[in-house]
């Protein structure tokens, strides 16, 4: 494969001057959005234009005697590709590749032109559109583009199923039709060839002796090359591993596996979806390692070759659907649909991650003949994975081999889910929750504490439901970060702030959530500021540790209170912990109080610290009363343990301190108290960027920190970037830290050496970071 990413000339106005070049257009590089957007208050018309890319190619003269392809992997969404400025081929949809043979356009070594007209307007013909769709479609080719240089009869497709570790099951289809004569070859990472067979017809099997199954743990990948007699090679990336979802669960090399994770947009802030390689691996990176899912769902469309290659090397189970938003269009419509599902099939079908075909419409009505052809389509182009649709509908009408649900069941104070029975029609098929939460309780990094804790806490307990019933696949949450969306949807800014991060990637509460389920690494977040000032009345209510310790220890200014394990989410590998006691051993430790006594204030200052004086259960306050008269108390004393217990107003800030522990020792720690030191932590995806047959990025996340390093969520302050060298800035040069976090990108701009990015906030010590540019 050649790369032409680069050279590319782009006109907003699609007309036939630019086509025979007699108009200019402005150079870009690919991959290119049609129209950057704001952060805030993005108008979906903005992209929506009939625009043009061209770019002149000189055909490389080793294509002398065989056949050349030009191979878009995206444009969004209607792609008229013209050679030679002949109209050729026009590719609609903006999710999936295409190609186009070029053979006889041009004679190696001279140039030929090639341009694209490309309509990104929600045009009604096609896939997701026809009626309101709950995320913007953005336009451009946002996605690789190459040339393909092939033998004149090569090899069109390459397809490779494991029965069980060890077997590989190759199937080859020949570009003429013709029986595959050749090789199969297979290598590990490290290029050392395991086994090898000749072709057997279209289908050849290949043991390999000692292969090590993919799974999330250990993603353990092959390689497959294909050759046939006259040269044609083929290579694929696989791994041995068997899926099936069941009646009870999902099973993953025959061992029930839970699928925990969230749902991802492909959109980046100010590009869209124009991004290189590099970024769509670092979101795999943060779903896998930071946020600790084994499984995400590509809502709604199917996603970059590059995500779902990172998700093969990570080790996260993969969900991918047809583009679509609850519409269902005209005849034509459906056709170009069930071609999405063939294409879809095609291109992905080799990837070990993904486990699921979603062929069905997000959130559509039944459509039994129409579901009827895409689950067709699948089952015979991949017969080895299984089938699903996503709904929010129950008792659906069941084509598909697993029910996927949006269980938007939780509002709060009730049940987390639907049980299976209320939800399938039919119990032998698996189930599967595709979407939670979001719209239910959209949540911003700058709300209030206990919005923010409530939102982690719903989260935590539809997990910990769809854990419990033994009857679910998986829980797929919505979702990963927040994403702009049309006027029709979202907050008033027209962003849905239904993620556990914010657009940025920075991690809102929710985000422990998912973390605290992993074990590689300590994590400890407290449901609170602890920050009287934060609370009505100063009583702080139930906090929450979300931790993956054993238990957490609470200190009040250097003072042991006490240590917290219990956990009402019993199903989760690690529950979040509730601190329901201030108070603990102080009364004894710092005022000597001992014996019934001693339990006795206890429980009235705990229960005053939840509820307050006046909203004291019935009974606590006749406990108090008594205790005033059996001991002598006065009130002045009562008032003076109120205020040093519960209310902790008027004196020196509390100190508070968290330490998580684990099999005895503390693994991480939180210091909660007021401070004015901020500082910014500022964090680069990469340093080190490669500029070659396109621009590199990185993705830098900003942090506001008080002098303890928590997130200081009221320093919404503006943070301005100043790229140098051979860098440049993508976006505002100013943006507004929300609840104390935002961020920028950074790309390459064409030349090799190093660029240098300030982040500076008023009041606060600016931060410059170094990047390589190689």
């Amino acid at each position: 494969m050649i790369s032409i990413n680069n050279g590319w000339e782009f006109t907003p106005e699609w007309n036939g001057s630019f086509l025979d070049y007699s108009s200019e257009g402005m150079q870009v590089r690919i991959p290119h959005n049609v129209k950057d957007l704001p952060l805030h208050y993005a108008d979906n018309r903005s992209y929506e234009m009939i625009s043009g890319y061209r770019r002149k190619i000189v055909v490389p003269k080793e294509a002398a005697g065989k056949r050349v392809f030009v191979c878009f992997e995206a444009a969004a969404h209607i792609a008229t590709v013209y050679v030679n400025r002949e109209e050729k081929f026009t590719h609609l949809g903006g999710y999936t590749a295409f190609e186009v043979e070029i053979t006889d356009s041009g004679i190696p070594g001279e140039e030929i032109e090639i341009a694209v007209k490309l309509d990104s307007t929600e045009n009604p013909s096609i896939p997701p559109f026809g009626f309101v769709i709950d995320y913007l479609t953005y336009g451009g080719i946002y996605r690789p583009v190459w040339l393909d240089i092939r033998e004149h009869v090569y090899i069109s497709d390459v397809f490779v199923t494991t029965s069980d570790p060890g077997t590989a099951i190759v199937n080859v289809t020949v570009s003429d039709g013709s029986v595959p004569s050749g090789k199969a070859v297979i290598s590990d990472i490290n290029g050392d060839v395991l086994a090898s067979s000749g072709l057997a017809g279209e289908e050849t099997l290949i043991q390999v002796s000692g292969a090590l199954p993919w799974s999330p743990t250990s993603p353990v990948l092959y390689d497959l090359t294909v050759s046939l007699d006259n040269g044609s090679e083929k290579k694929v990336k696989f791994g041995f591993r068997t899926a099936e979802f069941r009646s009870d669960g999902f099973y993953l090399n025959g061992v029930k596996t839970f699928m925990r994770g969230l749902d991802r947009h492909q959109s980046f802030p100010y590009v869209g979806y124009a991004v290189p390689d590099s970024l769509q691996v670092e979101d795999a990176r943060i779903l896998k390692e930071e946020l600790g899912c084994n499984a995400v769902r590509t809502s709604h469309y199917p996603q970059s070759q590059a995500f779902i290659d990172a998700c093969d090397r990570f080790g996260l189970l993969v969900f991918t659907e047809i583009p679509g938003w609850q519409h269902i269009g005209d005849s034509t419509w459906k056709d170009v649909a069930c071609r999405q599902v063939e294409e879809m099939v095609l291109q992905y079908r080799n990837h070990p991650s993904i486990v699921l075909w979603g062929v069905r419409i997000n959130e559509s009505q039944d459509d039994d003949e129409f579901y009827e052809r895409t689950n067709r389509i699948a089952h015979s182009l991949d017969p080895s994975r299984q089938t699903s649709g996503v709904r929010y509908i129950k008792k659906s009408h069941l084509l598909e081999d697993v029910y996927a649900f949006n269980d938007f069941t939780h509002s709060g104070k009730n049940e987390p889910i639907t049980v299976k029975s209320k939800v399938t029609p039919d119990m032998s098929k698996g189930l599967l929750i595709s979407e939670s939460n979001g719209h239910m309780f959209p949540t911003k990094s700058f709300d209030k504490v206990e919005d923010r804790q409530e939102h982690a806490l719903r989260h935590a307990r539809v997990m910990n439901a769809a854990m419990s019933t033994g009857e679910h696949a998986g829980c797929l949450e919505w979702c990963m970060f927040d994403y702009p969306t049309h006027k029709d949807f979202g907050s008033g800014d027209r962003i849905c702030y239904h993620g556990v991060m914010d657009a940025f990637r920075n991690p809102k509460l929710a985000a422990s959530v998912y973390a605290m389920q992993q074990d590689e690494r300590p994590v400890l977040e407290i449901g609170s500021t602890m920050d009287i000032g934060d609370y009505p009345g100063g009583m702080l209510g139930k906090v929450y540790a979300f931790t993956n310790a054993d238990s957490v220890r609470l200190y009040k200014n250097g003072d042991f209170v006490a240590e917290f394990s219990d956990t009402e989410f019993r199903s989760l590998p690690h529950g979040p912990l509730l601190i329901d006691d201030t108070v603990g051993d102080l009364l004894r430790s710092k005022d000597g109080y001992t014996g019934k006594l001693e339990k006795l204030l206890h429980d009235c200052l705990v229960s005053a610290s939840v509820h307050g004086i006046e909203g004291m259960p019935l009974g606590d306050k006749l406990k108090l009363a008594w205790i005033m008269l059996r001991y002598r108390m006065t009130y002045s004393d009562a008032v003076d343990l109120y205020g040093r217990y519960v209310s902790n107003w008027g004196g020196d800030a509390t100190v508070w301190r968290f330490d998580a522990v684990k099999e005895g020792a503390v693994t991480d720690s939180k210091t909660l108290v007021p401070s004015a030191e901020l500082a910014l932590e500022v964090r680069a995806s990469s340093p080190i960027l490669t500029e070659g047959d396109t621009y590199d990025m990185s993705a830098v996340r900003i942090r506001i920190v008080d002098g303890n390093g928590n997130t200081a969520h009221y320093a919404q302050l503006p943070v301005s970037f100043k790229a140098e060298g051979s860098i440049s800035l993508v976006g505002p040069d100013c943006a507004t830290a929300e609840g104390g976090m935002t961020g920028t990108y950074v790309k390459t701009t064409g030349s090799a050496g190093n660029g240098k990015l300030t982040v500076s906030a008023p009041g606060i010590s600016p931060v410059e970071l170094i990047f390589t540019v190689n």
